[in-house]
């Protein structure tokens, strides 16, 4: 049985979701029915194992922040092509 609701919500965020929708083809309240359905179904998420495989290929090394890499790759091929 379908229920009206009234929400308050701020206007950018309704405009945004009413454009969201639209181009899902689905109506707003479809599209926030469904979102408070995923959020309060007894659906228990599976937590996934990672195979020691995959854990194998991390490389343990900490990228930083800014790192450049376009400009390392350029400086790579300068070098190569020398």
């Amino acid at each position: 049985m379908d229920t009206k609701l009234t929400l308050k919500l701020n206007q950018e965020v309704i405009e945004k979701a009413k454009l969201y929708a639209s181009e899902k083809k689905l109506s707003l309240s479809r599209l926030i029915e469904n979102y408070l359905n995923s959020l309060t179904s007894d659906q228990v998420t599976v937590d996934l194992e990672i195979s020691p495989f995959v854990k194998s290929l991390s490389s343990g090394v900490k990228i930083p922040a800014d790192y450049d890499y376009k400009k390392d790759r350029a400086d790579y091929l300068d070098q190569k092509h020398k």
